[in-house]
């Protein structure tokens, strides 16, 4: 579990030492261990430097990373606080569990059980499931399941993304309460970061096994997703790395229309809805023709691989408006904009579309690129 204490904490010499380095130099910088939406905030401004626990807290959030609790029968520990009158405790509360002993310990108790098998939470006490990294078109038919809500599937490419924007964009769908996207792209450390956090992810490498270059395997895992989506009954939402999702209540109210494919006109969004129209469009040769135009056109992107494909094949496909930013872009005149989606060239500096979309309050991350809050929703609860 993430919410992690210091009282009682087993604490080994390595990530003691990641914690003890990050917190120097975070203090040196004057920065604060302050993150919205938790009570250490108040212990913090109430306290200061008299407690460490803000600190390690903000520390664990993070880096991702996670805390072993035991479990042993009646609420039994191996370390308990007495809570005696002082610091913490106006008057003396008595201790808060009972300690392990002789007659409490069973022929089981040292038999530790592997992390798979553990249930991993997080800060909202909403269960995660780490490692879930598909590698073939078997493994994805498993994992899709898990991942909709609702009969939607969110893709996000992974594809030149820079890692900012992607921590970014997780923290718009923690704000948004978004629990079905799955990433896909080519081996990384990011992709397998997001792995260990509980985020599914596609090794595009190991669906694909070719030598294509990076367009033409985005274009062939893309398809190959939305493709078994579409098997299993599912709408897709496909969004390239410079787009970012910030009302997914808008984008549903601009694909309520007859029409079963959109696109975001040059934001690489797409939106394949499930119907018999689109499971019948997007056959495996819809899937060759996709990647046969990729590999012939560089230059193109995968939404508008996808649009030429389906165009050809006689259907129709809807533009949906996205907010366009970019270096001359004066945000004063984007708030209320109605747009579900902000989008951006790549050939933009990427410090110029960060100050962008701080001026229009979609930066959600601090400098350590961890989201400046934690957001829960009481439907998860």
């Amino acid at each position: 579990m993430q919410l992690v204490g210091t009282w009682g904490q087993l604490l080994f010499p390595k990530p003691w030492k990641e914690f003890r380095l990050w917190y120097d130099e975070h203090k040196s910088n004057g920065k604060k261990p302050f993150l919205d939406g938790m009570v250490t905030n108040g212990w913090y401004k109430k306290l200061g430097e008299r407690i460490w626990t803000p600190w390690f807290i903000k520390f664990i959030h993070s880096r991702g990373y996670f805390n072993i609790y035991t479990n042993f029968q009646n609420e039994r520990a191996l370390s308990v606080s007495h809570r005696d009158a002082g610091v913490n405790y106006g008057k003396t509360a008595g201790p808060d569990s009972q300690l392990l002993n002789r007659s409490s310990i069973g022929s089981d108790f040292l038999k530790l059980q592997p992390l798979s098998s553990l249930k991993w939470y997080d800060y909202c006490f909403s269960e995660v499931v780490p490692g879930r990294a598909v590698r073939n078109l078997n493994e994805l038919g498993t994992v899709l399941p898990s991942v909709q809500r609702e009969g939607t599937i969110v893709l996000v490419s992974l594809f030149d993304a820079e890692e900012m924007f992607i921590r970014n964009l997780l923290c718009h769908f923690e704000k948004l309460n978004t629990r079905n996207h799955i990433f896909i792209g080519p081996a990384s450390e990011l992709l397998y970061d997001l792995s260990r956090r509980g985020h599914p992810v596609i090794d595009a490498d190991m669906l694909s096994k070719t030598s294509y270059s990076n367009s033409v395997k985005e274009a062939m895992g893309n398809a190959y997703v939305v493709e078994k989506c579409l098997e299993l009954g599912y709408s897709t939402w496909v969004l390239s790395s410079n787009a970012l999702l910030v009302d997914e209540g808008l984008l549903h109210d601009r694909i309520r229309s007859g029409y079963d494919f959109y696109i975001g006109e040059s934001s690489g969004v797409l939106v394949v809805r499930s119907s018999s129209v689109t499971q019948k469009v997007w056959s495996n040769d819809v899937v060759d023709s996709i990647v046969s135009s990729a590999t012939k056109n560089k230059g193109l992107d995968f939404v508008h691989v996808v649009k030429e494909v389906v165009e050809l094949k006689g259907k129709m496909i809807k533009t949906v408006e996205m907010m366009s930013i970019g270096e001359n872009t004066n945000t004063n005149t984007l708030f209320g904009d109605g747009k579900p989606v902000v989008y951006w060239s790549r050939e933009v500096d990427s410090s110029i579309i960060r100050t962008k979309l701080e001026e229009l309050n979609f930066w959600l991350v601090d400098d350590d690129l961890s989201c400046k809050a934690v957001v829960c929703h009481s439907s998860l609860r």
